[in-house]
Order: C-alpha cells, then structure tokens, then sequence
C-alpha cells in the first residue's frame, strides 16, 4: 500500500480466524481451558453458550460437559464473571485481576453508587447498614463456598429486604437487597458466579467468593487485556476494540500504543495487530464447517462484521438488541443458522449458498451430527431468540 502498511484482505483474516478461534479441524483443543485461552472470554450471559462454544472446539466433544463443569467448578482454571460491557463473561482464572482492573473497577463504582442512591429515594437504610449486610454476606459466603441469594438470606436476614426502585417510572419495580447487592459484589470482582442449581442449561446459580487477586494498575491491566484479544483476534480496528472492550477511545489508543500495536489496512480502514503479529497467515490445510451457538465469541468478535457475515443476512440471524443467534460457517464466513427443535433433533438452514457445494453441505451436516451426538436429549433454547432460531426451532 502507499501508506507502507502491509493490506490484510478478507481471505488472510478468515485463516486467522479459523486458526485462532480453533475452527479448523486440526487446531481443536484438548479441554476447556485452551478454548477459552484462545479466546480471551467466552460470553457467560446464557450458560449453555459457554458449553456449546466450548463443544464447537474440542477434538472430543463428548467430553463437553464434564470437563466444562470441572474447569468452572473443581479445578476453579475457569471462572464465569463481569467483565467488559457490564457483560458476564467466562475467562481463564488467571485473568480475574485484569479483567477487574480494566474493565470492573469504574463499571462497579457507578454500580455501587447507583445502588445506594436507589435505597435512598426508597427510603431504605443508607451505605453503613449495608456495608454491614454485604461483610456479614460474604463471611457467610466463605463459611459455605458456594450457596444461592435465598441460602444466603438464612444466614443474613436483611438480605430478604425489600425496596421500590424507579418508583411513578413506566419500568418501576421492586427488588430485594440480595438481588442488587449480589449484582453489584460481582462487577466489584468480589463474588463470581458458581455451579448451576440444574444442568448447565440453567440460568440459576449459586454464588462464590471470587479468586484472590491482586490489584493492578488500570492502564497495565488494560494494556494486557487489548493484547490478549488482540493477538487472538486482530487485525481490528480502533471500533472493534472500543466496541469489545467498552472503554473511551482515549483508553484504547492508550493501551494499543503501551502495546506497541502495528497499524496495517483492511477493507474498512486502518487496523491494529501485536507487533509480533505482522508476518501473513496461510489458510487452513482443510476446508472447514462448524456450528457455532447464539452469542459465540467469535460470531460477536467484531463490530464492523461484513468480512466474516453479510449484511442481507443480518436480519434472520441477528435480534434487534444486536445478539447473534445460532450460526452456521463455511471456511470463514457464516452461511446459514441452526436450531434444536422440541424432539431434540438439530436442524440447520442455508441463507449463503456461494462457494458451499457439495462438500460444504456434507461437511455441515457432520457438525450437526456431532453437536447432536454430544447434546443427546437435553433440549437447549437461546436466551436471545432471533428470527431464524424460532423459525427452525
């Protein structure tokens, strides 16, 4: 290019992210741990995208489930808590004091202070009473290692209390302090989300102490967080990395310059990689398929997506909050979505038939058939629905 910088094209970050993402057959991972390594975060909002995300990964998904379970739960190498965006998140247990650092410690500030600002105009005992209440939650907490909000109510009464919150408001309602004060010890990093009260599709779950970690310095913590994603993820541009991470740009040009981050061109403009990351990419030896779930990290990597999603198919595929819904890939680019029906049976549909053939079509009915050996009967519904999800379901 005129500028010097080397042009990465759409072809070039597809392999990237067929390799990185661990999409192609022969970069699956052995566990859990890895999957999530390579991704930085899995999106933890529904709890069956951790595991299905997961599944989509391994080199033996029969072993989803179980290994999920031991990496969150047992070994503790996974842990499911806020992070970027005010959005739950599943990392590798390594990364708890930067995710707080760089994205937790304002996002709780506001929380906390919003809280007791809420308690006030509800009339509801002020910032000393509940600072009682949350030390007494958390001794309780630590005595049990993991218990629910209504668990945690028989050892702290005034958990159960209860206030009005937006009060004359079209969205008034009311809330118990448990509820709120649990929501805002998470973004503080304090608590984390721990083992479900049903299968891993449950949406309820028990709470935990969260790892001990120590406090780092926020443009350090930011810095490693953006070069972490970075070189799972890059090239990106300086929306992609506003977008993902939820910081100011200032924040992002900080920590892409503390990084030593190289500028090079894509289609939309100028990207960002690692400055180790600057040599090209080959494709995959094989051509690959894979299913990935509603809300998969690499589906929602981007903000500017037309290089890996087409704009017409946006619409089936996307609800109108922006959440992606289930997925199909062909070779770098999503073709199509899928869903399960009551029975249980995985079904799928092309939106994209470009370049698929034959061979795309057989290679994504054995993802299908590979997701559906490993899920059996437990029938899985996307906490974001999207227009062809429920059509297909």
């Amino acid at each position: 290019m005129g500028d010097g910088r080397r042009y990465v094209g759409v072809a070039e970050r597809r392999a990237r992210l067929a390799l990185r993402q661990r999409l192609a057959g022969s970069v699956r991972a052995a566990g859990p741990e890895e999957v999530a390594g390579s991704l930085v975060a899995l999106h933890g909002s529904d709890p069956a995208t951790v595991h299905l995300a997961v599944g989509a990964r391994l080199a033996d998904p029969g072993r989803t489930v179980a290994e999920t379970e031991r990496a969150l739960y047992t070994d503790r190498t996974l842990v499911r808590m806020h992070g970027m965006r005010h959005t739950v998140f599943v990392f590798p247990t390594d990364l708890t004091a930067v995710v707080h650092a760089s994205t937790g410690i304002t996002v709780a500030a506001k929380e906390r202070a919003a809280l007791l600002k809420q308690m006030a105009a509800a009339g509801a005992p002020d910032a000393a009473w509940l600072k009682e209440v949350e030390e007494s939650t958390l001794a309780a907490l630590a005595r049990r290692g993991q218990a629910t909000a209504a668990e945690l109510a028989e050892d702290e009464p005034r958990l159960r209390q209860r206030f009005a919150y937006a009060a004359g408001k079209s969205y008034e309602g009311v809330h118990t302090v448990s509820t709120r004060l649990l929501k805002v010890l998470g973004v503080e990093g304090r608590v984390v989300r721990g083992r479900p009260l049903g299968s891993w599709t449950s949406s309820q779950f028990r709470w935990a102490v969260a790892p001990a970690h120590p406090e780092l310095d926020v443009a350090e913590a930011q810095a490693s967080l953006l070069g972490r994603w970075l070189a799972a993820c890059g090239p990106a541009t300086e929306a992609d990395l506003k977008w993902w991470t939820g910081w100011r740009v200032t924040e992002v040009r900080r920590a892409l310059a503390a990084i030593g981050a190289r500028a090079v061109t894509l289609d939309e403009g100028t990207g960002y990689v690692t400055a180790d990351d600057e040599a090209p990419v080959d494709e995959p030896a094989e051509p690959w398929a894979a299913l990935l779930p509603a809300l998969d990290p690499t589906a929602m990597g981007w903000r500017q997506r037309d290089w890996y999603v087409a704009p017409e198919l946006r619409p089936a595929l996307f609800d109108y909050s922006g959440n992606v819904g289930p997925t199909v890939w062909w070779n770098g680019r999503v073709v199509g979505g899928w869903a399960q029906r009551p029975d249980g049976e995985i079904v799928w549909r092309l939106l994209d038939t470009e370049g698929v053939g034959r061979e795309g079509e057989a290679a994504i009915a054995a993802e299908g058939e590979r997701l559906q050996g490993w899920v059996g009967a437990t029938r899985v519904t996307p906490r974001f629905r999207t227009p062809l999800e429920k059509e297909l379901a």
